[in-house]
């Protein structure tokens, strides 16, 4: 019996190994082009795209390298129309197949584990050339040698280069590199023995121990000048400070030399200038862990690039010129050929364009001018700045000014990479925000503040954006389909109106009637509450197996909100404040294990002890919860009040704790992985929360309304004369009405405000607070992998805590001072 009818069969017999070449090709050029730009997003269909690209380019790959090696093997048939000199140019395919999987310069890892997986694509890289060499010696007689031995070099070179940035970037390599030489300090034996030989010939001796001199009386080692950065200098700082901090991924611990250095720096930039240097620190830990460019950037990643390129353009320049091509080989083979060696020429000089325009790039060919280890002038920037002088006709004291043609060349360059800052209505259009729209392909990162609303979720309601933006495509697409959705449950609702209705009366009509009983009734079983429970039980194993129900959750639930520059700069502000407090690694330990103590403290408030039992007394996780919820009910109280009379400090506080305290709940919900070391048992808490909320707004009939201040004023209502605990027990991990008690404690600070900060102040300076600890108790891997997903505000402030000292990385702090032996007369 034939499945597969004769002429299909024909077909994917001739075109498989064509097919497969060219769906190679396809791979590796939507890799090269796409791979980019999961940095500055997060969308879900974006990682899917790239996912299935990925993985399917080494398979698509391999398994056409297998069928070449297969196809070289045979013995051609009688009335065969492929004749067997086409196997010469299938044997020149194989090396092209070999350099796919090299693959493109923009990704090498997925994920930050695929790096540790190097010896794995070693393995590959020896079974995959021997299989191409198989496959060329098959066919000794190949007048077409020469194009393929100069691919095959081009290919063993991208397929090392692969394998080199997986072995460099996999963690335990990568803590390798950043290791210092071992330092035993002073030759401790040698002096006692000086010291007790001394002692015996009674010498007056002592032991004196030369102290590091205070930080104080030390001129800073970095320091930006009196006019604000340039768009390079941004990107040189960038790249000298993740030289530095980039051990913070395999938690090495720095000296106090490093801490002061970096935070006297931080503390003379502007917020904006601290932001900007940080998106270019993240950026090259980025390209570090999961490009090639880290290696391409070397003395020998562009000796060998430079030798793959002129490979690859000679192998194609051998072939082109050949004679005979049309009579030896099949049209649509050559065709084939063609593009694969135009593509790949197209490819490889796309790759050379990002190379040059990559911040790497730019922070290797012009060095900072105050930085002793870089005032040697790189090989690259010597080169530009000769070509240009030449080419501009320049005379030597001008190539020679303070501020180079080149600098000011890639300045202009850099230029187009600035974030963009754009006023947007805020406060009910009373007020504007400048918030952060950096155009998608311009952009180092997304940009976005996601969030997750409590009440909005129970009530199954939309979040009303604070800054409303114009909606993209995507944004429609989600919304079309969370109306699907809200139709499907409308619907859900009405069938089982109407199943109950239909079961009151066949059971009341059975009661009546026996052959009802045993002939309608046993059908309504069947189609009514068997095969319902059926398609429930499958649903319940498709969830557990692929988290269907997360997914969409994501989707439909989980808003986001543009970076404004007045929350970045509270932000800075705050963390910039409690440097101050962190002299020793203890403090810097204490001030960063803070979380929401120390904002209560310093807000002035006769309440705080009232305020303070709900963050020392519970645990993170559960802290998170109460206020987070808190802060939701005290939002939407105000959310329809007039805001004419409400100063503009006070509205920016309400709209900062708002953002961030939905975006904690989506790092604690959706992102479980980021907050894996803080989180506890906010799942269960979160769950036993959610099904009191909805049991309580059922019974209230508030569920299928969808109004947030419906619901809020519903929660606020209740009294709590009588704490939960003491009615529920502490079984039950619910904290709702907990957080309704703080919510009412929140409310008496306007009428004390005179004496202190107010409501939303206060809660603004928690929220950071909060912020900054999950910040610093996440796991620094995780921060690394959340890099390739858009990045979060999160990896922000975990690398502006470092600058500013406020680490648990920082522990040498006396690491320097020196033992010398004093003889007296």
């Amino acid at each position: 019996m034939r499945v597969i009818p004769p002429p299909v069969k024909e077909i994917l017999d001739k075109w498989n190994i064509r097919g497969l070449v060219i769906l190679s090709l396809v791979f590796q050029t939507s890799l090269i082009f796409l791979a980019p730009l999961r940095k500055r997003t997060s969308k879900k269909l974006l990682a899917m795209i790239l996912w299935t690209a990925y993985l399917l380019a080494d398979w698509t790959a391999n398994y056409a390298v297998a069928q070449i090696t297969k196809n070289q093997g045979k013995e051609p048939k009688k009335n065969d129309n492929d004749p067997p000199k086409n196997k010469k140019l299938l044997a020149l395919w194989a090396p092209f197949l070999l350099l796919h999987l090299g693959g493109p310069d923009t990704i090498t890892a997925l994920a930050l584990e695929d790096n540790a997986l190097w010896a794995r694509h070693l393995f590959g890289l020896v079974s995959q050339a021997l299989a191409g060499v198989y496959a060329v010696v098959q066919s000794m007689d190949n007048p077409l040698w020469p194009p393929i031995a100069l691919l095959f070099i081009t290919a063993v070179i991208k397929y090392i280069e692969r394998t080199r940035a997986l072995y460099t970037a996999s963690l335990d390599k990568f803590r390798d590199q950043m290791l210092r030489p071992a330092d035993t300090g002073p030759n401790y034996a040698k002096l006692m023995e000086e010291y007790d030989s001394r002692k015996e010939s009674n010498l007056p001796t002592d032991i004196v121990l030369i102290e590091e001199p205070d930080k104080h009386d030390r001129p800073p080692t970095l320091k930006p000048g009196p006019n604000p950065l340039n768009h390079l200098e941004i990107v040189q700082y960038g790249f000298k400070f993740f030289n530095t901090f980039k051990g913070l991924v395999v938690d090495l611990i720095f000296s106090f030399h490093e801490r002061d250095e970096s935070r006297d720096f931080f503390k003379e930039l502007s917020p904006e200038e601290a932001l900007r240097i940080i998106e270019s620190e993240l950026g090259f830990l980025y390209e570090s862990m999961y490009t090639k460019t880290a290696i391409l950037h070397t003395y020998e990643g562009t000796f060998f690039r430079v030798i793959a390129f002129g490979s690859l353009l000679a192998s194609f320049l051998v072939f082109h010129f050949r004679p005979k091509k049309s009579v030896d080989f099949h049209g649509a083979d050559i065709v084939i050929t063609y593009t694969l060696f135009i593509v790949g020429i197209a490819l490889e000089l796309s790759s050379l364009f990002m190379f040059l325009l990559s911040d790497w790039m730019f922070a290797a060919s012009s060095k900072l001018e105050d930085d002793q280890v870089k005032n040697k002038r790189g090989y690259i920037y010597s080169f530009l700045n000769r070509l240009l002088a030449v080419s501009s006709k320049l005379k030597d004291d001008q190539v020679k000014d303070k501020r180079s043609y080149i600098d000011s060349f890639l300045n202009r360059l850099l230029a187009f990479r600035k974030p963009r800052w754009t006023p947007m209505p805020a406060c009910k259009g009373n007020r504007t925000d400048e918030v952060l729209t950096t155009p998608f392909l311009l952009r180092r990162w997304s940009g976005m503040i996601y969030g997750f609303n409590f009440i909005a979720y129970c009530l199954k309601a939309k979040v009303s954006p604070i800054h409303r933006r114009s909606e993209s495509v995507c944004e429609f697409v989600v919304s079309m389909f969370d109306c699907v959705i809200r139709s499907f449950q409308g619907l859900s609702v009405c069938v089982k109106d109407i199943e109950s209705s239909v079961r009151i009366f066949i059971r009341r009509w059975s009661k009546k009637n026996q052959m009802i009983y045993y002939t309608i009734y046993p059908l309504y079983l069947v189609f009514f509450a068997v095969i319902p429970w059926v398609f429930r039980r499958l649903w319940s194993y498709v969830d557990r197996i692929f988290s269907v129900k997360s997914l969409l959750d994501e989707i439909r639930f989980v808003s986001s909100e543009p970076l404004t520059r007045k929350q970045w700069e509270f932000i800075f502000s705050e963390l910039k404040h409690k440097s101050e407090f962190a002299e020793t690694p203890e403090c810097a330990k204490k001030v960063s294990s803070a979380r929401g103590e120390w904002a209560l403290q310093d807000s002035k408030l006769e309440e705080v002890d009232r305020l303070m039992r709900y963050i020392t007394n519970v645990d993170y996780d559960q802290s998170l919860l109460l206020w987070h919820i808190a802060t939701e009910l005290c939002f939407q109280e105000e959310e329809y009040k007039e805001v004419e009379n409400t100063s503009g400090e006070s509205c920016d506080d309400r709209e900062f704790s708002k953002i961030i305290s939905d975006y904690m709940m989506y790092l604690l919900i959706m992102q479980p992985k980021l907050m894996s070391e803080v989180a506890g048992i906010g799942n269960i808490r979160f769950r036993d929360t959610l099904d009191e909320a909805k049991r309580f707004f059922k019974g209230r009939h508030c569920k299928n309304l969808r109004d947030m201040e419906v619901g809020s004023n519903m929660v606020l209502s209740v009294s709590n004369d009588i704490e939960p605990m003491h009615v529920k027990g502490d079984r039950s991990k619910s904290v709702l009405f907990d957080a309704s008690m703080l919510a009412k404690e929140l409310k008496r600070l306007d009428g004390s405000s005179s004496h202190g900060d107010g409501k939303w102040r206060v809660l603004s300076k928690v929220w950071v607070e909060l912020l900054s600890y999950a910040a610093s108790h996440c796991k620094a891997t995780e921060q690394v992998a959340q890099l390739s997903r858009g990045g979060e505000l999160l990896n922000f402030v975990w690398l502006l805590m470092a600058h500013f000292g406020l680490a648990d990385q920082f522990q040498i702090n006396k690491g320097d001072a020196r033992a010398k032996l004093v003889v007296g007369e």
